[in-house]
């Protein structure tokens, strides 16, 4: 009978496959091998792409003679880097006692890849092989995945999507990056006094860019505008309240021009003569609603979550938190990393007592962890909105797995901060909703309405789960908090928390009731222009296909593709760092455009302007995962990319617009003088 090999993606995943396994066999070089397995691993990729001179030497000098370059047959190569694994790997691969390989590698579209190409430059055949597709690295997780091994032709779609994505991503580089340097590399160069200047640009990578050079436009061209709100100073028997005038049908200044949206106006003499007109007179109370709103637990975190939440509360980037998660998933602490859903499987729904019963054992948790166990608040968890097998591609959300607990103590605090970010959030879905109590009132002089709002916390429901998060979390929503008062919302009424007392006081307001008039204030605020990104809100920018969605809930419920993947976004940001077109703030992690990445932006916007087009960027990748799910051919992406990269190629070999850059270049660099 013949052996099993088992190929995993790194060192550290192909020991916790051989544990698993309890193969004691004896530790070769690149390999472990027993009386019937052996486990060998990559050291990530293997096997590149050639070069262009690879195909014909006359290709290694760029010249506008040779683009566009549409290779018939792709070839590829192994890293030198890295030659000594593939010969071990290769070798085992094709070893005569070697009967079925079960590939390991990370369940997603790199880690398909990752294993393709070697077995594409090793030459298998005749062997029987299996995918193993998991969540976690623990090992009945590890076992399962060997034990429901699907055949690796089920995966022939997601190989040939991954395939895609570096041809593209090849072609786009090779043509684009080389088209653009040689028309415009020189005006670049001279312009910043530098050495050489490449211009860089990527299917990805360049619609990012523009997605932050627009962003820093908007904010250099905003004006701000001042505006006044009217607050009426207002008292019943036992209360004190403030409210705040708006405009409506009725009103003096109804759809007039003098205001600024409904509630303040453009002028200060405006709100004076308003308050003149109602001074001294009492208001009547038209309405006072009274309603419960219950407050759910957010979702669990996918990979653009965590990365946003961690560039606020731990001021990490975006690769960082990756990483993080990843030391997590290795560590078995966490499920996989790179995932988009944030809802569970019904499977994993049926077993997610194992995940809480280990979280007893975490300290800072355990209580809520026990409670959850003994109320049995687990067992409906399939019939609530954290539960959805429609919303999962590859992977369901990180979790705990409630293992691997005896491994925090090596871990630094930051990493243990996100663990505990990821229990906290996990638990929280087992408690009930936070509930609020909430008042609004209006009250009218004569044909003025003043509102206010009120709210209580009758219960704190998951947030008391949720509630130790980290300071610099508080800290940062506090200053969110200041900055979005200073542009008072007109829809929604500024809501005043109240304690207890105080709301049974102003609940016994009705309809009809005299508040006196004690007078009026104005206050002015001005119009605040779009803030910067920060690392963090750039990620769900680039998975909202860029737009930025502040509202988790809204966000939650808005499906379709983004900008490259959770598992490429933070290294699209690092190159655009590495290549200095952006520049990121190590402190707060706000992120802006070099006067070099505003140039850039200039050059494709006056060449390949499509490039920077965040739903064209989109269209792209759910093409990708269109060619995954079999919905779209493979000739038939190919076909529309190839012609993509030859008609724009083209068109800018066909340019003359130098000079008219330049004048963008002068333009953009006034902002950048010290």
């Amino acid at each position: 009978m013949g052996k099993n090999l088992y190929i995993a993606e790194k060192p550290s995943v192909a020991r916790e496959f051989a544990n698993a396994l309890k193969i004691n066999g004896r530790s070769k070089d690149g390999y472990i091998e027993s009386d019937d397995s052996i486990v060998t691993w990559c050291v990530g990729h293997l096997v590149t792409m050639s070069y262009p001179d690879a195909y014909d030497e006359k290709l290694k000098k760029w010249s506008l003679e040779t683009i566009p370059f549409i290779p018939s047959e792709y070839r590829y190569e192994v890293i030198s880097d890295v030659q000594k694994q593939f010969n071990i790997v290769s070798g085992l691969l094709n070893r005569d006692d070697v009967e079925t390989i079960y590939v390991c590698t990370d369940s997603g579209r790199e880690g398909e890849y990752i294993y393709r190409l070697v077995e594409r430059m090793a030459g298998v055949e005749g062997k029987v092989r299996k995918r193993v597709w998991i969540d976690s690295q623990t090992e009945e997780e590890i076992l399962r995945g060997i034990r429901e091994a699907k055949d690796l032709s089920e995966y022939d779609n997601l190989c040939s999507a991954a395939y895609l994505r570096a041809k593209e991503d090849y072609l786009m580089g090779i043509n684009f990056s080389r088209v653009l340097t040689l028309k415009y590399g020189y005006p670049v160069k001279n312009f910043l006094n530098l050495d050489k200047c490449v211009v860089s640009v990527g299917r990805v990578m360049t619609c990012v860019l523009g997605m932050v050079v627009n962003r820093e436009r908007q904010i250099r061209s905003f004006v701000k505008t001042p505006f006044y709100r009217v607050m009426l100073k207002g008292s019943s028997q036992e209360a004190k309240i403030d409210l705040e005038w708006r405009s409506v049908e009725g009103s003096t200044y109804y759809n007039t021009p003098y205001l600024y949206k409904e509630n303040g106006f453009k002028e200060k003499k405006d709100a004076q003569a308003l308050i003149e007109q109602l001074s001294g007179k009492d208001a009547i109370i038209q309405s006072v609603e009274k309603k419960k709103e219950n407050k759910n637990a957010p979702l669990l975190y996918n990979l653009a979550e965590l990365q946003n939440e961690c560039s606020k509360v731990f001021k990490i980037s975006p690769e960082e938190t990756l990483k993080i998660a990843q030391e997590l998933y290795e560590k078995k602490l966490t499920t996989y990393p790179r995932t988009d859903a944030r809802v569970l499987s019904t499977a994993v729904s049926k077993e997610i007592y194992k995940n809480i019963k280990g979280l007893t054992n975490y300290a800072p948790t355990a209580a809520f962890a026990t409670e959850i166990i003994n109320k049995e608040a687990y067992k409906n968890l399939a019939k609530t909105r954290y539960v959805n097998d429609k919303q999962i591609t590859d992977h369901y959300a990180i979790i705990p797995t409630g293992q691997g607990l005896n491994n925090l103590n090596n871990l630094n605090p930051t990493v243990r901060g996100v663990y505990d970010l990821i229990v906290r959030r996990f638990l929280s879905i087992f408690y009930p909703p936070a509930v609020f109590r909430k008042l609004s009132v209006r009250a009218d002089i004569e044909n003025e309405a003043f509102f206010a709002g009120f709210k209580f916390q009758e219960s704190p429901g998951y947030q008391v789960v949720a509630a130790n998060t980290g300071r610099k979390k508080e800290d940062n929503q506090t200053k969110d908090n200041k900055e979005d008062k200073e542009e008072s919302s007109n829809n929604e009424e500024n809501e005043t928390v109240l304690d207890e007392d105080m709301m049974k006081v102003l609940s016994a307001l009705k309809k009809g009731d005299i508040l006196h008039n004690e007078g009026f204030d104005i206050k002015e605020g001005v119009t605040s222009p779009p803030k910067r990104y920060n690392s963090g809100s750039l990620i769900l920018a680039m998975e909202n296909a860029g737009s930025l969605i502040e509202d988790e809930e809204l966000r939650s419920q808005i499906k379709g593709s983004g900008i490259g993947t959770s598992a490429t976004r933070s290294g699209i940001l690092e190159k655009l760092d590495k290549n200095k077109y952006l520049s990121t703030n190590k402190k707060t992690q706000i992120v802006t455009p070099t006067l070099l990445g505003e140039m850039i932006y200039d050059v494709v916007d006056s060449s390949i302007k499509p490039l920077l087009d965040p739903k064209l960027t989109a269209s792209w990748e759910k093409g990708l995962t269109g060619v995954a799910d079999g919905s779209i051919s493979e000739e038939e992406y190919l076909q529309k990319m190839d012609d993509f990269v030859i008609r724009r190629t083209n068109m800018v070999k066909n340019l003359h617009n130098e000079s008219a850059l330049r004048q963008k270049f002068m333009y953009s660099s006034a902002f950048y003088k010290k």
